[in-house]
This record gives C-alpha cells, sequence and structure tokens, in this order.
C-alpha cells in the first residue's frame, strides 16, 4: 500500500478503511452465499403430479425457498442433500389452486343480507371477518385469489392483502379490485327514502369523470379496474347496459397505461360485447350468453368466468330445492350459456363469486363445472394454468415447473377422477411456507 509522506497518519487511515471495505465486501459475499445454500429444501413426491397442464406419474419436485427449482420425473432429479421428503401416497400434487371470483368482504346471503352487510356493517368489522375468510382460503388449498370488489368496503381489501403480504395474517396472495366502478344511478342498495344519503357498494363515475376516479383507485391500491358494465336497472328491473362503449373504452385506455387490466361483470350480450370490444380481458357472469357473443370473446382472447356457484347458491337461498324441484330459468339458462361456451371454444376461467356462498367451499364452483360438462381435468387447468393466464401471472404461479413460486397443495385421491377430491387438502404449501403439514 502506498503511503503518503506528507501525512503519515492520513495515509494509514485510508489504507485501514480500504483494508476493512475489502473484508467486509468478502464477509457480505460470504453472507448472501450463504443464505442461499442454508435455504430449506424439499423434495416432494405424491402418488400423482398434476403440473398444470397434465397429469403425471413418478414425478418429484423439488423447493428451495420458495422457488420451485426443478419438477419431472424422479429417475432424472436427484435429491438435494439434508432437503426434507415429503410423501403421500394415494394423492394427488397440485399447483397451489387459483380463485378466479371472491369478495372476501361477503358472507352468504342466507346469513346476512346484501344490503345489511353493505349499509350496517362497519368496515372494521367486514374487516374483521374477511380475515377469517381469507385462512378459510387458504387451508382449503387456494393460494391465490382475485377479489373483484369490496362491496362497499371501501379499501378493506387492499389494507388485507398487505396484513397477508406482510405475514400478519394467513391468507392467499390477492389481487384486488377496491370498490369497482359502476354507472350513477345503476347500483345499489336501493329503495331508501331520497332523503337520505345510502352509501352503494360500489363507486359511480361518468364520462370524464372516469379518469379521475380510475387513475384514483389505483393510487389507492387496485391491482386491476373492474367495472360494471350493465345491471338491474331496467324498466322492469332486468339487466341492462349501463356504460357506453367509449366510457368503457375510456377507463381501459387509462387502466392499460397504468399496466393494469381492466375486467367487467356482464350478464347481457349488449353489455358482454361492448365490454369485450371495449377492452376487458374476463367477463364475469355472462347468464345470457349467445354463439355470437362467444365467438367474439374466443377472437379477442377474452376469459369467461361463469360464477355458476354464485347462481346456484342464490337460487336456492330464494326457496329452490336442488333435486326435489324442477329446475328454475335462471339455472337453465345458465347450464345453456356454459354449453355455448364450451361449443364456442371460449377460454373458461374458475371463479364462484365466493363470498355469495360460504368461503373455503371454493371447490362448488369446480364441482358444478364438472357437472355442466367439463372434463375434470380441464377443471384443474382452468384454476391452476387458465387462471394464471387470465391474471397475466403466468409465469409466476398456476404451473409445477422450475422457476415458478412454491405454491403447491396435495390432495387425498384423484381430482382427475372425481374433482370432489379437491375438498380434501392434505398439505398446503404457499410461496414455501407450508400451512398444513
Amino acid at each position: 500500500m502506498k503511503t503518503n509522506s506528507k501525512n503519515p497518519s492520513l495515509s494509514i487511515a485510508i489504507n485501514l478503511l480500504l483494508f476493512t471495505a475489502i473484508v467486509l465486501g468478502k464477509y457480505t459475499a460470504a453472507v448472501a452465499q450463504a443464505s442461499k445454500t442454508n435455504l430449506i429444501s424439499y423434495y416432494i413426491t405424491a402418488n400423482k403430479v398434476f403440473d398444470g397442464e397434465n397429469m403425471q406419474q413418478n414425478w418429484a419436485v423439488i423447493v428451495q425457498g420458495n422457488t420451485i427449482t426443478a419438477a419431472g420425473p424422479k429417475d432424472k432429479i436427484a435429491v438435494p442433500a439434508n432437503a426434507k421428503l415429503i410423501n403421500y401416497p394415494n394423492a394427488t400434487l397440485t399447483p397451489g389452486l387459483i380463485e378466479g371470483h371472491s369478495h372476501i368482504l361477503l358472507y352468504p346471503y342466507n346469513l346476512t343480507d346484501w344490503d345489511t352487510q353493505v349499509t350496517k356493517e362497519s368496515d372494521a368489522y367486514r374487516a374483521a371477518r374477511a380475515t377469517v375468510h381469507v385462512k378459510k382460503t387458504l387451508l382449503a388449498g387456494f393460494t391465490t385469489a382475485r377479489d373483484l370488489g369490496s362491496e362497499g368496503a371501501g379499501y378493506a381489501d387492499v389494507a388485507i392483502k398487505r396484513a397477508i403480504e406482510d405475514g400478519i395474517i394467513p391468507g392467499p396472495r390477492l389481487l384486488v379490485a377496491g370498490k369497482a366502478i359502476v354507472a350513477t344511478g345503476s347500483y345499489g342498495p336501493k329503495g331508501y327514502d331520497l332523503d337520505q344519503q345510502i352509501m352503494i357498494g360500489a363507486e359511480e363515475a361518468d364520462g370524464n369523470n372516469l379518469i379521475k376516479v380510475v387513475r384514483d383507485q389505483i393510487g389507492k391500491g387496485a391491482d386491476l379496474i373492474k367495472v360494471y358494465a350493465d345491471y338491474r336497472w331496467g324498466l322492469n328491473e332486468e339487466a341492462m347496459p349501463t356504460f357506453t362503449l367509449d366510457e368503457l373504452k375510456l377507463m381501459n385506455e387509462v387502466t392499460r397505461s397504468s399496466g393494469r387490466v381492466m375486467v367487467a361483470h356482464a350478464k347481457t350480450n349488449e353489455a358482454m360485447q361492448r365490454a369485450i370490444v371495449g377492452g376487458a380481458v374476463t367477463i364475469e357472469h355472462g347468464d345470457l350468453l349467445n354463439a355470437e357473443t362467444a365467438l367474439l370473446m374466443k377472437q379477442k382472447g377474452v376469459t369467461y368466468f361463469p360464477t355458476l356457484a354464485a347462481t346456484e347458491s342464490v337460487t336456492q337461498y330464494k326457496g329452490w330445492k336442488k333435486g326435489v324441484d324442477a329446475e328454475p330459468e335462471a339455472i337453465t339458462q345458465k347450464r345453456k350459456a356454459f354449453k355455448i361456451a364450451m361449443d364456442n371454444g371460449v377460454t373458461i376461467g374458475m371463479g364462484g363469486d365466493v363470498g355469495v356462498f360460504a368461503h373455503g367451499e371454493n371447490v362448488l364452483e369446480m364441482e358444478l363445472m364438472v357437472d355442466y360438462g367439463m372434463k375434470p381435468i380441464q377443471v384443474l387447468q382452468a384454476a391452476t394454468s387458465v387462471n394464471a393466464k387470465a391474471m397475466q401471472m403466468q409465469n409466476k404461479i398456476g404451473s409445477i415447473k422450475a422457476g415458478h413460486l412454491a405454491d403447491l397443495v396435495i390432495f387425498e385421491g384423484d381430482p382427475s377422477v372425481s374433482i370432489s377430491a379437491l375438498r380434501k387438502p392434505l398439505w398446503v404449501m404457499k410461496d414455501g411456507v407450508i400451512y398444513i403439514p
């Protein structure tokens, strides 16, 4: 080391600092390397492995930290040193399931009707209930959920998402919509004395004000923008379109500029077509879907979330006894729409509108999808790789492959034979953390 002849003390101090920096640099690098090598590793096997597309046999999956580092035939994958061995015979390993349409701040309407939940329950009370809802969702094997509106609870969904991410409460990885957006005068609750200011279940906006509302929701934490392209505000309370095509295009333009996407509640064909042309990436419900709209949906690459379980549940709350009474028109129409979607090659996602029915019972939607005509393997794809793509997260979740997040579930039995096997989770891992050992 070169010294400074004019000031030896300064030279010694500088050289000491340089030496210390070199030593600390080497130490920091060594610690970083050690932290990587000391991550917990798992070698996971089950009788069958569903990889997000196909059912595999004699596979193994290796997890290190929160990442899948290898997946494939056992004879090609060595067991890492000191790896924890996880094996469940007579069971199936799947990617973490993805709930495509949920409302964590709602609970079944046969317990408390929607109007009462929105107008009489405080946001704090509803958020407290939601902490239980998200835990039940995770323990049912759903490691990711798209929550499509707080239904009058402001941005409580954003706060719950943060609490999960910070490790305060257990729950699935959330994508949240915040308040959702409705056309002025269309949404509920309704029927109150007009002298009162009754809070509604979403945020009203129209025309150029849509720009401000979309940006405000994004700024307050919305991961996506949900719009109500129609609602029951016709002369006879039938569903009718709300936003114009230009309004939908405007909302989509603002949404896309932020790197987010727009999704649309729509039951009528006119509203669905406006939403599809306007830029929505998913259509929720689609009760009256016809072949023309289905072909447009396929052409534009829009994913259809039929929410069968919500329709069945609400119809039963109104008195229909399934398996005893004749099938009501609402159910018959839903079956028809679902068949039209399948026959026309529409991409169908899995999302039950859970909250209308009990959280943790998410598999009900998957059972109904099979009942309505899909093969179990297609339903498994819908709840994993299809949903991941619909959420623009296909490079992180929805498949068992190297580089994806370690979201994995083991279920008793074989859901490709009986989808109801998904009601029996034996082991749940989200982001490398085990919740059901």
